[in-house]
This record gives C-alpha cells, sequence and structure tokens, in this order.
C-alpha cells in the first residue's frame, strides 16, 4: 500500500485536530503536524509534529524538506481585535511562505481553510452562494487577511498545483476553545444581549462536519469542478441565532438571554470602544463590543452549500440536534458527575 503524506498546519487547534482524525480513518494517509508547539494528543495518536513558525521562510522549507504530497493549512490568527501586521503576517504573509515552499518542492494538493467573513460586510447574506463578491469593507484585520490569502490560494490553482478553500461556518462541537466558552461565559456573568431584532438567521457547523468537508474536497480536487474553487460548509439549515444561543443555554441550565440592544446603537458603540481603544494603544482584552462584533449578532449570515454538495457530495453527517447532544448535554451530565 503507497502512503500519502499529508501535512497539516495548526495541527493541534480545534478544526486541525479534527481534520487529522478524519484523515486517519485512511490507513493509506501518513499524517504530520506543522505548529509553534507539539501537543500531547496529536502523539498519542501517533501524529508527529514538526516545530516551526509560518511567517519564517527557513522553517517553512525544513518541514516540506520531507516530501508531503498534500498540505491542508488550517493554522491562522483569528479574533476580532489585535495589530493589523500580525494578522498579516500569519493570515497572508504566511500563507504566502506555505504555498511558494509547497511549489517549490513538489506538493500537489493545497486545501485552504478559509471563512465566510470574506464576503461579509454590513448587509445581510440569506442563502448567498459562492458566486458572491468578496466584501468591499472588512470590519476586522482576520476577514481582510484572510480574504488576501485565500484569492492567493485560489490565484495559485494550476494543473501541477491543486487548491481550494473551505468556508466553514461559526464552528462548535465538543473541545470548542472559542465560540460557545465565550457565549457561555458571558451569559452567565450576565453580560449577553440580544443584539438587533433577534430574527436574524445563521449558518453554523458541527466541527466533525467541517472537517469532514476539508477531507471530501481532498480526495476530490483532482477534478477541474474543485481545483481553484472556494466552498460555503455548514449544516442541514440555518438556525435563528439567538434561539440557538437560548437552547444551548437551557441545556446547560443558564438563564436565557431576553435582553435587547438596538443593532444601530451596537455598531455606534462598537466605533466609539474601537476608536478609544486604538488611541490609547489597548491591544487586550478586546472592546467589549466591536462594529464587527455587532453586525455579526444582529445580521442574518447563511449561505447556499449545494455547490460543495455538487462538486464533492457534501451531506452534514452529525445534525445539528445530535451535535448539541454530543456538545452540551453531555458537557452537562460530566459537569454533574
Amino acid at each position: 500500500m503507497e502512503l500519502m503524506k499529508i501535512l497539516v498546519t495548526g495541527g493541534g487547534g480545534f478544526l486541525g485536530t479534527y481534520i487529522i482524525k478524519e484523515l486517519l480513518k485512511n490507513p493509506s494517509y501518513m499524517v504530520t503536524n506543522f505548529s509553534r508547539h507539539s501537543y500531547v494528543h496529536l502523539e498519542e495518536l501517533g501524529v508527529p509534529t514538526i516545530k516551526g513558525d509560518l511567517r519564517k521562510v527557513e522553517d517553512v522549507k525544513r518541514a516540506l524538506e520531507f516530501g508531503f504530497d498534500a498540505i491542508f493549512h488550517v493554522a491562522a490568527l483569528a479574533g476580532v481585535w489585535g495589530k493589523y501586521e500580525d494578522y498579516y503576517s500569519i493570515n497572508f504573509e504566511g500563507t504566502k511562505n506555505l504555498i511558494t515552499a509547497a511549489q517549490e518542492y513538489g506538493v500537489k494538493k493545497f486545501i485552504y481553510t478559509s471563512t465566510p467573513s470574506v464576503v461579509f460586510g454590513e448587509g445581510d447574506l440569506m442563502g448567498a452562494d459562492e458566486s458572491t463578491p468578496y466584501a468591499e469593507t472588512h470590519f476586522t484585520s482576520y476577514a481582510e487577511t484572510k480574504t488576501m490569502a485565500e484569492k492567493l490560494v485560489l490565484s495559485s490553482a494550476s494543473e501541477s498545483f491543486l487548491t481550494c478553500a473551505i468556508r466553514p461556518h461559526l464552528i462548535w462541537g465538543p473541545e470548542d476553545p472559542h465560540l460557545f466558552p465565550r457565549v457561555i461565559a458571558r451569559a452567565r456573568e450576565g453580560k449577553l444581549r440580544v443584539v438587533g431584532s433577534g430574527d436574524n438567521m445563521v449558518d453554523i457547523v458541527y466541527v466533525e462536519n467541517a472537517a469532514m468537508a476539508h477531507v471530501q474536497a481532498f480526495q476530490h480536487l483532482s477534478s477541474t469542478r474543485v481545483n481553484g474553487q472556494a466552498y460555503f460548509i455548514g449544516q442541514e439549515r440555518p438556525v435563528n441565532l439567538w434561539q440557538f444561543i437560548n437552547e444551548v443555554l437551557g441545556v446547560l441550565d443558564i438563564p436565557l438571554i431576553n435582553r435587547q440592544i438596538d443593532a444601530k446603537l451596537a455598531f455606534y458603540l462598537g466605533s466609539i470602544f474601537e476608536f478609544i481603544f486604538k488611541f490609547l494603544g489597548i491591544k487586550k482584552p478586546e472592546p467589549p463590543m466591536t462594529r464587527f462584533v455587532a453586525l455579526n449578532l444582529s445580521k442574518s449570515h447563511y449561505f447556499s452549500h449545494e455547490k460543495a454538495k455538487k462538486d464533492f457530495g457534501y451531506v452534514p453527517r452529525v445534525s445539528i440536534e445530535e451535535g448539541i447532544k454530543r456538545t452540551f448535554l453531555n458537557r452537562k451530565i460530566q459537569e454533574k458527575a
């Protein structure tokens, strides 16, 4: 059996770990992680780590000297606040370094983890597909630099270097260190408010489904249909954001969110906080409200997944209901044990 050597950047992170687990289901895949740190849970899976920094060309080249057939580029600096230079150097320059070295060392396939934020501006996005243009204005350095990186990835596609970009939306699931832990913490502190009317519909995606989509795209990447393309990934249906949050809080016996703030007021407050934090040079903590957060919490943003279904057979493996059970009901049982 001929082994395919696969490098995953950021494999120790939330999504990266699930992608590695999905890849390991195929005994012909030999998986290696590339990141700045080593991870015990990856070592337990038998996955070695090459330590390095994407921003350093010599680190990237040293890693690719081992000879890889494919790269899953998952690593990124995420967030709604921070120095633009940090986002640019990691998200764009790091991706550029990886692509340049991959082409030099003969890597054949490059799967990039992008974000729907590349098309998210000030308005609602309801059932939008991949023909939706990139946003003219980005309200975070993360979205701006991920857009730059995605454009580079897709424009680098050729017959000898196959690329695609996966855009999973609001990833959640067991071991999530980002999305719902923050929501739950703010709800417990009584600091969470419904922003706007509370009627906005959004895409979410269970982490196992997001990982599966990456691997499916990789397995179909030899097709000219997939090469050079971007794909939105979500669940079987969009959810009402605030109803979904309250459903999760209800499972965890946390008081539901019923207080509201006007969307325009939240956006205005976000502008003020951003100005003050920039003026004072405050990097951490992030502002209590930003324009991007106000828009994200008040606008609808859900997408068509027909392109992913047609091109590589994406259909969510884990339903929303099953995901809630696995993530929050099991957590509640463990907390009470």
